[in-house]
């Protein structure tokens, strides 16, 4: 409770909000249009003396925080962890935790290199393209959903990140690396188009990989379980999801089978 105190009291709402959007002064106030449902005249008020917000339209109502959480689409530890940032202050965590939090960044640092690679990959591969084209997934949604392309060969990811142990060691544990039986270490995905899997927080956290030709199998590869990627956790596209709507009514869930 302390640290909340602290944050809200370091943390100029109108300025938070107003990177977001533009604001309006009125008096000792600040109007503009809701961000939280389509309105013509403005009922959306920020207040910095009191640093709350206030919809008399809709009722959206909080701190920053709740700003965070419900603009951002944050979960409130997140958004509590991007206020303090900002301020410049680090959440109370014991050493043990606060030694992990490095280590994951590392890892999403690995799997964040990867995504571009793969990305560039695409950009480079016509018929990896042309394979997205026959399958209606368009040049739109491509860079919407980090779509990219692991190439043949046994060892080009590895080659181009992992150019050092401690690197080829980061790539191993996101599971982005596979070793036979006689030790030799390889490319997990290769010639596949590639599918990166994100967290709440539109971190890449794991790949999923589509061959390109029909009789090539398996059909669909995924990344194992890793210290980033529980499979029973996420749900795929529910970043995307929750970055173009405010508020999700429903959520339908298939499985597409593609031939």
């Amino acid at each position: 409770d302390a640290l909340i105190d602290d944050l809200l009291a370091r943390t100029d709402i109108v300025e938070l909000i107003g990177a977001r959007g533009p604001l309006k002064r009125q008096g000792r106030e600040y109007s503009a249009r809701c961000p939280f449902h389509d309105e013509r005249s403005p009922s959306f008020t920020v207040s910095p003396v009191k640093q709350f917000y206030h919809c008399f339209g809709c009722g959206a109502h909080g701190s920053a925080i709740k700003f965070l959480m419900e603009y951002d689409r944050l979960e409130f530890l997140d958004a509590v962890e991007e206020l303090a940032k900002q301020a410049g202050l680090e959440v109370p965590r014991e050493t043990r935790q606060q030694h992990r939090r490095g280590e994951f960044e590392e890892l999403y640092g690995a799997c964040t290199a990867a995504s571009e690679y793969f990305r560039a990959q695409l950009a480079a591969s016509p018929r990896a393209a042309a394979y997205l084209d026959r399958r209606g997934v368009d040049a739109e949604q491509r860079p919407r959903f980090a779509i990219g392309y692991a190439p043949r060969g046994w060892g080009a990811l590895k080659n181009a990140l992992g150019g050092e142990p401690r690197r080829l060691a980061l790539l191993d544990r996101v599971g982005l690396l596979s070793r036979n039986d006689a030790g030799r270490v390889y490319d997990k995905f290769r010639d596949r188009v590639i599918f990166p899997i994100h967290d709440r927080r539109g971190r890449v956290i794991a790949f999923g990989g589509r061959v390109l030709e029909k009789d090539d199998s398996p059909k669909y590869l995924n990344s194992p379980e890793t210290p980033l990627f529980h499979k029973g956790r996420e749900l795929y596209g529910l970043w995307q999801v929750r970055q173009a709507h405010a508020k999700i009514p429903r959520i339908v869930v298939v499985e597409e089978r593609m031939q």
